[in-house]
C-alpha cells in the first residue's frame, strides 16, 4: 500500500486505491477520547470540597468585657434624659424603647419625635466603628390576634432600624426582627404588664456573636406566665431608666 505524504494535498479522490481510510477505527478512537474527557472531568468534580457553614464563635470573654466596659458609659450619655431604658446583658447591652411614649398611639408604628433624639445619638455613636453591630427587636403584649401583633412588632422594630440606617449603618451588621408576643418580661394579665411587653429592644453586639444572637432569636420560645412576674421583678433590679 502506497503511503500517503502528509505534505502533499490531501486528495479528495475516494477512487486512489492508494489511500485506506478506516471508517470503524475513526469512531472508536473519538469514543475512546470521549470517555477519557468523562473520566477526567468526573475526576476533577469529585476532588472538589464541598464548603461546610461554620457556627458562630463567640469572642474571647475578656474581649467581650472590654468592649462592654467600653461602650457601656457611652450609651448611658447617649440616652440620658430620656425614658428609654439602659441595661447590660451578659454579652450585651440594651436599650429599651417603651411603646408608651415613643410611638404615636394614633398610628403606632410611626415613632414620636422625642424618641427620634436618643435613637440618633445611639446611631452616631455606633456609625464609625464596624466591629459593632445591632439587632433591633420589636415586642408586643399577647392580646389581639397573633399574626397582627407579630406584624406591628415588625414595623416597630423597623421605624427603630431606620434611624440606624440613615445613619449609615449597613445591613451587614445591622439586624431587626418583629417577635410578636413570644418574648414577654412580664404576665400579660394586667395593664402594667402589658404595657411592659410592648416595647422594642436595640441590641448592640460585636460583629462576631450577631450571627449567634439572631440564631438565639429566630425561634424565640414563650416564656411561662408563671415564670414572668419573676422576670418582670429581675428586669426592674437590674434595668435602670435615663435620668
Amino acid at each position: 500500500m502506497k503511503r500517503l505524504n502528509l505534505r502533499q494535498p490531501f486528495s479528495t479522490n475516494h477512487n486512489d486505491p492508494t489511500i485506506s481510510f478506516d471508517p470503524g477505527g475513526y469512531m472508536r478512537a473519538n469514543k475512546i477520547f470521549a470517555f477519557t474527557c468523562c473520566l477526567l472531568i468526573a475526576g476533577c468534580a469529585g476532588s472538589e470540597k464541598k464548603e461546610v457553614a461554620k457556627p458562630a464563635v463567640m469572642p474571647p470573654p475578656q474581649v467581650t468585657r472590654a468592649w462592654l466596659d467600653e461602650y457601656e458609659p457611652k450609651l448611658r450619655e447617649a440616652v440620658k434624659g430620656s425614658h428609654f431604658e439602659f441595661e447590660r446583658r451578659e454579652n450585651l447591652l440594651v436599650v429599651t424603647a417603651p411603646v408608651q411614649g415613643s410611638f404615636n398611639p394614633d398610628r403606632p408604628h410611626m415613632l414620636l419625635p422625642v424618641s427620634l433624639g436618643p435613637i440618633t445619638r445611639v446611631a452616631k455613636l455606633l456609625e464609625s466603628d464596624e466591629d459593632v453591630a445591632v439587632v433591633v427587636l420589636g415586642h408586643a403584649d399577647s392580646s389581639g390576634d397573633d399574626a397582627q401583633n407579630r406584624d406591628l412588632s415588625q414595623q416597630r422594630a423597623r421605624a427603630v432600624t431606620s434611624i440606624f440606617r440613615l445613619s449609615g449603618l449597613k445591613q451587614n451588621r445591622l439586624q431587626v426582627m418583629g417577635l410578636g408576643s413570644d418574648a414577654p418580661r412580664a404576665a400579660n394579665d394586667s395593664a402594667a404588664g402589658r404595657a411592659l411587653n410592648r416595647r422594642v429592644e436595640i441590641l448592640l453586639t460585636s460583629r462576631d456573636t450577631m450571627q449567634g444572637l439572631i440564631a438565639k432569636y429566630s425561634q424565640p420560645a414563650k416564656a411561662e406566665l408563671k415564670d414572668a412576674p419573676k422576670v418582670a421583678a429581675a428586669d426592674q433590679g437590674k434595668v435602670s431608666k435615663s435620668e
